[in-house]
């Protein structure tokens, strides 16, 4: 399954890295990203993922994460 992401930031030289390690450890693969400033303080994601399990699991942990302001999963 392809799911699209779209991701709101704090914008933290590590906030990235971080975003990567949970959707690795929750079994997905990213096929495609685009970030982008947005303000002083904030940073845009958007990002594909691909893979066999639910995408809740995932967004659940990436709303975990406290530099991660937003999460949506777009259809």
């Amino acid at each position: 399954m392809s799911y699209q992401l779209s991701l709101t930031l704090v914008q933290q030289p590590e906030v990235l890295e971080r975003v990567l390690r949970v959707v690795r450890h929750r079994g997905f693969k990213v096929t495609k990203m685009d970030m982008q400033l947005e303000g002083e303080q904030g940073v845009g994601l958007a990002m594909h993922v691909e893979g066999e399990r639910a995408i809740e699991l995932l967004t659940n942990q990436l709303d975990k994460l406290f530099d991660v302001v937003d999460c949506r999963v777009h259809a």
